[in-house]
């Protein structure tokens, strides 16, 4: 069992607490006189259980940092009508159908506000029969550019930046340009730097035989299931519940596991999110958050706000900020005449803007627009000026990850190709930001038909998944059904539908 031994948390929980300004330097050193050592740097769970003590000790701290004052919390509130309130100038009000109380950690009942269910026929309209078709192929195109982007960055989850790099040169491909390959690869560069230990037999590019199963893709899926199930006026509760009743324990990690343990304890939303919880700002809610943005075109706060609704279950503050972020972005690229650098602003533009990860976002993009050449070698530079900046991280965490997102996407100038290659070069947690990046720029491409076939044809159409009823499903029956629940604006020359 891994992500969830007490002893292993408290390290990580100690990193979270250096990060937003808490003052644990009594707690930490009471851990380590008692015996207790540092978070796992890669791997989730310690080589060995701690005794029964060291155990108990390590859940009595963590119940006591939990508690420390948090001076970040009033840049990065959690309470979606906080974050709100900073989307435009003080003294605007968040639009009615948002409303919701600030997010409270004592506080366990649904936190939703349920005026805001809709039913979801009422919100979904059919435009044009043209207009249906053109998105479910741009729909078609953002499925399997998250898969392809995904698909590349496996093998080399968890490896450090040297790893990747070391592997890609030993096998011709640097800067990436393609799947990665063990053909050719000499044996002490393998044995230095070896494949992702899951990944390797499905992921390789001379292994690849349709889309292997991951969470950035089971995550998606849920996404679907939810809205087909409770329309866009969804609870986060009704997460909860679709969680339970469809995603495997064993198919968590990090926060999502804390918060399905928790919710196994009896603990409700959103103290799920909170409580010994010390991955609610890594970067999981991020990869739940594509069908809320691909469902919502031309629409970002709505888009935010749906996003929102499914993080809180799992993550605060900076990790609902990279779903919030993702949702607004992709839709906005969904929406008309979008392009990459206009996908980035709508993202920012939902989240506090002196939050940790708006100001990562900000680096990314900057750092990108200041490497001169433009070019896929070029960007290992930009790489090394965001390592240097957010090295002391962990590799999962929603910070680095959404600054080296941006960079890539900006200095690929939205290029398919060129914004998934550069973001797996960077390292980090490859696979998630590759499968990301795919999505945007699959939408932006606009047709299967418009993404490089050496991404797509590997994949074979479908998709390998835990989730029930959906394993060898095709991306051209996955885009059909998220168009069926995408929110589409009425054609030009109709008039605006009344709200509902």
């Amino acid at each position: 069992m891994t992500w969830v031994q007490p002893e292993d948390l408290i390290g990580h929980e100690l990193r979270q607490a250096a990060e937003d300004g808490r003052d644990a330097a009594g707690i930490a050193r009471r851990w380590r006189a008692a015996g207790g050592t540092t978070a796992p740097a890669r791997s989730g769970a310690s080589p060995r259980p701690a005794d029964p003590a060291l155990r108990a000790l390590a859940g009595t701290l963590l119940d006591e940092l939990a508690q420390l004052p948090c001076p970040s919390e009033a840049d990065e509130p959690t309470g979606l009508s906080d974050i709100q309130a900073t989307w435009a100038p003080a003294g605007r009000r968040p639009r009615p159908a948002d409303r919701t109380d600030r997010t409270d950690r004592t506080d366990h009942t649904d936190h939703t506000d349920r005026t805001d269910r809709t039913d979801r026929t009422d919100r979904t309209l059919t435009g044009r029969p043209e207009d249906a078709r053109q998105v479910t192929a741009r729909l078609e195109a953002a499925w399997l550019g998250r898969a392809a982007g995904c698909l590349l960055g496996k093998p080399v989850e968890k490896l450090p930046l040297n790893g990747v790099r070391a592997l890609a040169r030993a096998t011709g491909n640097w800067p990436p340009a393609a799947y990665f390959t063990g053909a050719g690869l000499d044996p002490a560069v393998a044995a230095r730097y070896p494949w992702n230990r899951r990944s390797r037999a499905t992921s390789l590019a001379e292994n690849i035989d349709g889309m292997p199963e991951d969470d950035d893709l089971n995550y998606p899926l849920l996404g679907l299931l939810l809205l087909e199930r409770h329309g866009h006026g969804f609870t986060t509760a009704d997460v909860a519940r679709l969680w339970l009743d469809e995603l495997p324990a064993g198919r968590t990690f990090t926060a999502e596991r804390l918060a399905y343990r928790n919710l196994l304890d009896g603990i409700e939303p959103p103290h799920t999110a909170w409580y010994r919880n010390p991955f609610r700002e890594w970067i999981g809610a991020q990869i739940r958050a594509d069908v809320f943005g691909w469902t919502h075109p031309g629409d970002p706060a709505a888009a935010a706000a749906q996003a929102w609704r499914d993080a809180t279950l799992s993550h605060t503050a900076n990790g609902v900020y990279a779903a919030m972020f993702t949702a607004a972005a992709l839709a906005a690229a969904a929406g008309p005449a979008a392009d990459v650098h206009g996908a980035l602003r709508a993202g920012l533009a939902v989240i506090p803007a002196h939050s940790r990860l708006a100001q990562a976002v900000r680096r990314g993009i900057a750092a990108a627009h200041d490497e001169p050449t433009g070019t896929p070698a070029g960007f290992a530079t930009v790489v090394d000026r965001l390592h240097a900046a957010y090295g002391h991280h962990h590799w999962v965490h929603a910070v680095p990850n959404a600054a080296l997102l941006a960079a890539a996407l900006t200095h690929a100038d939205g290029d398919f190709t060129g914004s998934i290659c550069r973001v797996v070069s960077g390292g980090w947690d490859t696979d998630s930001n590759g499968a990301t990046a795919g999505s945007l720029t699959g939408l932006l491409a606009g047709s299967p038909e418009a993404l490089p076939a050496r991404w797509t044809a590997p994949l074979k159409g479908r998709l390998a998944t835990g989730v029930g009823g959906l394993d060898g499903i095709g991306f051209d029956a996955l885009a059909a059904r998220t168009a069926a629940l995408a929110v589409l604006r009425p054609a030009p020359d109709r008039p605006e539908a009344p709200a509902p």
